[in-house]
């Protein structure tokens, strides 16, 4: 696996895939930084090396078309003031304008390109496109986890340009490292704790770590498809009444693999699905009709909290309640507690995916944890065992 580590970059350009695609206020102010910090290390490593960084990335989702609002001049005075350098800013993305700005950019600077996704040719992974992108460096980084496993022409399809001149940024190969830690080299035993609202949309994942983990620890709304299946009363709560054969089989599955299943035993219920909804906690297989569980009960996370203190590795992926209203974000909360108790015990801890990367920060665990992925679907396809085609490109 060729890094960045491997290169010097002296006299070089390096054109850097980053993931630049930041939440903005209304003001076009950054409200989030933490994309353009994770990418620091690797552009400085190339300025340090005496040479210089042209960043390409995409912001929302233009579709092809250019949008003002989702233009990078919005962004590049914060990536200056992050970098440390003031970065130039060059209005395109390919063509003249944008291979004389590349070209005449000297050691130690920093050029950002403008939205790649004004062109419908990036997410089409046009091949004349590519090479149009190619021309701007000597060597091609890729450092944008949060879109490798998307075969867009900037993240997969540029790399077949740089024959034996093309890597990966520490940020990927920080996250290709972590998921291997995860599925394939950790310490045992393994746990992985999947949360979220659906069965099925975590059903290939299940699937693939059943043969990596001892443990899997199952939370949130897909709790109940399990509980109902094996005929419990879940009142009001969420359920995929077509996924209750599903739940089975895999608990089956399990059973033969060796793996523990851990589900919830009682929870926090709700007669409405608002913070200020009476509660009480009940049963997960004895909820009243007319309440729903929201969160997990105090003997759930007793149970929990036994498993995760023997755990070596831990998986983190989706919440155990609705976190976002305070009054069903304890079980979360603990959850984050209990791993934080592993990992200075040792364990490595991953979080990965959406809700549970939005959970870590706003109940401040990332310093916590031992790493926490910054990308959301390219994590999940990981998980569920697909080889990423920004990763492929690099690895080809």
């Amino acid at each position: 696996m060729k890094t960045i580590d491997d290169f010097n970059f002296q006299d070089k350009k390096a054109l850097i895939r980053v993931d630049f695609n930041v939440p903005l206020d209304k003001d076009f102010n950054v409200t989030d930084t933490s994309r353009i910090e994770a990418a620091t290390p690797t552009i400085l490593k190339v300025l340090e090396d005496g040479g210089s960084a042209i960043l390409m990335s995409h912001l929302g989702r233009p579709k092809g078309k250019v949008n003002p609002d989702m233009s990078l001049s919005h962004i590049s005075e914060k990536v200056s003031e992050i970098v440390g350098v003031q970065v130039k800013f060059v209005e395109d993305c390919v063509g003249e304008a944008v291979e004389k700005a590349a070209s005449e950019l000297e050691n130690g600077e920093v050029l950002l390109l403008e939205n790649l996704r004004f062109y419908s040719e990036e997410e089409a992974g046009d091949e004349t496109f590519s090479e149009q992108l190619s021309k701007l460096g000597d060597i091609y980084v890729n450092d944008a986890f949060g879109t490798a496993h998307r075969a867009h022409a900037s993240t997969t399809i540029v790399a077949k340009f740089f024959p034996g001149k093309k890597c990966f940024g520490y940020l990927l190969a920080k996250e290709i490292k972590a998921i291997e830690k995860v599925m394939q080299t950790g310490e045992k035993p393994v746990t992985a704790i999947l949360g979220g609202a659906k069965v099925s949309s975590k059903i290939t994942i299940i699937e693939n770590i059943l043969d990596k983990v001892d443990h899997l620890i199952v939370g949130g709304g897909m709790t109940y498809t399990f509980i109902k299946a094996q005929g419990g009363q879940i009142g009001d709560s969420i359920c995929e009444d077509d996924k209750m054969d599903l739940a089975l089989e895999i608990l089956k599955q399990a059973e033969t693999k060796g793996v523990k299943v851990h589900l919830p035993v009682d929870v926090l219920a709700a007669n409405k699905f608002s913070n200020d909804a009476d509660t009480q906690f009940v049963g997960v297989d004895e909820i009243p009709e007319g309440w729903q569980g929201l969160d997990v009960g105090p003997q759930t996370l007793e149970n929990f909290k036994e498993v995760l203190a023997v755990s070596k590795t831990i998986l983190w992926n989706g919440p155990v309640g609705v976190f976002e209203m305070e009054n069903f974000a304890k079980g979360t909360i603990a959850i984050g507690n209990f791993i934080d108790e592993a990992t200075q015990n040792g364990a490595f801890s991953l979080v990965g995916g959406g809700d549970s990367v939005a959970a870590v920060k706003q109940f401040g665990f990332q310093e916590k944890v031992s790493y926490v992925s910054t990308g959301g679907g390219a994590m999940l396809e990981s998980l569920e065992g697909r080889t990423l085609p920004g990763i492929a490109a690099i690895l080809d």
